[in-house]
């Protein structure tokens, strides 16, 4: 097979596309032939080793892909040879095959374009169960997405408005604000001419929005988090800003409101039967034309390098496809 291998840390430009022997699955595990992957902003921090999460070196990146099951390991039950499956692990992802637990990987829906299913599972969800687990948004509700322009944000605008929310998308450039708007946002604030609190004071006749949906952090967080209404609930989803910031508690105690960790990946690993149940009811939504992946580019895998400079670059809108013939 061939795969891209991170054998240091220092990024990118010393990886390089090799020929390996492909995977076998042990036991709970299952092998694909990997039709497309998705690329997710911790995928440009593991290789740097940045992320949270550190592999064993050498590996191969890569967290969300999907494609056709070749082979299932001992005691995979659910899952059968020839099976159309979207995946999450931790890595494996940019390359022609791959091995993951089968409790991360899930039967892609008739109907369900496999290319799209690459780029669906972490973004959606991630943003379904920050919304409506974690976030207990009610139809009605106003959402403010701070990144709305990026993966999980582009998902999160779409999750808002499929649960009845009225949704503005805060974002870095007109274009984006444009984009959003196409997506569906009802408002979109352009924070490079624009500012944050001012906008959604106008936007919101001063309330304020009920949830806040914060994949950014930085210098976002805390404008926003004096923006939202009583009882509002702000959702931590991570910090692509790069910088963690640090809100006044006071905040939480004038405002009567709560500041919510999403952490997906362990929502995933502790409650699997709960991300089923988030997964069957947004493959629903797909299949009802309530949500779609928005799909910047899609590159042949041999591009990968292309891929993260788009990405570090902050201009993609929505989610980056590498593909396989």
């Amino acid at each position: 097979m061939k795969a891209w291998l991170c054998e240091t840390l220092q990024g990118i430009g010393a990886m390089r596309m090799q020929e390996l022997p492909v995977p076998l699955p042990g036991a709970g595990e299952v092998q694909l032939a990997v039709r497309a992957a998705s690329l997710n902003f911790p995928d440009l921090l593991i290789v740097e080793g940045k992320y949270q999460f550190k592999p064993a070196l050498p590996f191969v990146p890569g967290a969300e892909y999907s494609g056709v099951v070749e082979a299932v390991g001992e005691g995979v039950t659910h899952l059968r040879v020839g099976d159309r499956v979207a995946a999450i692990g931790s890595t494996g992802g940019f390359a022609t095959h791959a091995v993951v637990e089968a409790a991360r990987a899930w039967r892609v829906p008739q109907g369900f374009d496999l290319e799209d299913a690459a780029a669906f599972a972490f973004t959606y969800g991630t943003s379904y169960h920050a919304l409506m687990d974690r976030g207990a948004l009610r139809a009605g509700e106003t959402v403010l997405v701070l990144g709305a322009a990026g993966g999980v944000g582009s998902a999160a605008v779409q999750i808002a408005k499929a649960a009845g929310a009225r949704v503005i998308a805060a974002v870095s450039t007109a274009t984006k604000a444009q984009a959003c708007l196409a997506m569906g946002a009802d408002a979109a604030i352009d924070l490079s001419t624009q500012g944050l609190r001012d906008s959604l004071k106008a936007l919101t006749d001063g309330r304020g929005p009920d949830v806040v949906y914060d994949p950014v952090g930085g210098d976002l967080a805390e404008p926003a988090f004096r923006s939202i209404a009583w009882r509002g609930r702000y959702l931590v989803v991570g910090f692509a800003q790069g910088s963690i910031p640090a809100l006044p508690l006071n905040l939480a105690l004038l405002k009567g409101a709560s500041i919510v960790g999403v952490f997906w990946g362990e929502f995933v690993r502790r409650e699997g039967a709960a991300f089923g149940s988030d997964m069957a009811r947004l493959a629903q939504w797909y299949a009802e034309g309530r949500v779609k992946p928005v799909i910047d580019v899609r590159l042949p895998m041999s591009e990968l390098p292309a891929a993260y400079a788009r990405m570090a670059s902050r201009q993609v809108i929505g989610k980056l496809l590498l593909v396989n013939p």
